[in-house]
């Protein structure tokens, strides 16, 4: 996939535990832990919403658009 999430960096820098983030926007630990590991296949806008609050940045902080060659390699 193109899109790789960034969302363990943005909680770094934010200091904010994976606990703490899914308590605040509201999903469980696990959907949490999906989307860090660039398993999810989407995001709802509402999640993305609440993750870009918590965090204090834009989606493009979190989302990011690489090009992949023919073979699917990033």
């Amino acid at each position: 996939m193109a899109i790789i999430v960034n969302l363990d960096v943005m909680m770094a820098k934010r200091k904010i535990s994976a606990t703490r983030l899914a308590e605040e926007i509201g999903i469980t630990l696990p959907n949490l832990s999906i989307l860090k590991t660039n398993k999810a296949k989407a995001i709802r806008f509402s999640t993305l919403d609440a993750i870009c609050r918590a965090l204090d940045c834009q989606p493009s902080d979190i989302l990011e658009f690489v090009e992949e060659d023919d073979d699917g390699n990033t």
